[in-house]
């Protein structure tokens, strides 16, 4: 059932695709973005204190939580014809090989104005410990129905 403005409540809740994280996927991630920080890819680099945190290892870019959350919106958005139009997040955890996570979007509030509608989401992203790894908010505009236009 596609997703529809009119049908959406506040409290609607979208889940996105599971993502198996492992030192394959960061390092096609590195090659995607052509970001090669050591934290990514250098165990023994990690294997001290980092700043003020001491990870333990490499981790998985923070990137590619925005891009999970972005699939996540773009899959559940699309076949109703609306946009994607902002994101905002903020990293809380950091995630390792071996984890597997979860983007997750809950409808916050919804918005019409004379020329569009809008809807905010609050977006997560979960661990397999249901603990959160990334949060934020996105934007989605759905068109203006044509009997209101």
């Amino acid at each position: 059932m596609t997703t529809t403005f009119e049908t959406l409540t506040v409290g609607d809740s979208i889940d996105g695709p599971k993502f198996s994280v492992s030192r394959e996927s960061i390092r096609l991630f590195c090659d995607a973005s052509l970001d090669y920080n050591p934290l990514h890819l250098d165990d023994n680099y990690m294997k001290g204190d980092f700043g003020k945190t001491n990870f333990g290892g490499i981790i998985m870019h923070g990137m590619n939580n925005f891009g999970l959350i972005t699939r996540m919106l773009t899959d559940w958005a699309y076949p109703a014809g609306a946009i994607h139009r902002r994101l905002e997040t903020r990293w809380v955890k950091p995630v390792k090989p071996g984890d597997t996570i979860q983007p997750v979007g809950i409808i916050k509030a919804k918005q019409t104005t004379k020329n569009s509608r809008f809807v905010l989401i609050d977006v997560l992203v979960k661990n397999q410990n249901d603990e959160k790894v990334a949060v934020g908010e996105a934007m989605v505009e759905f068109p203006v129905a044509a009997a209101a236009a």
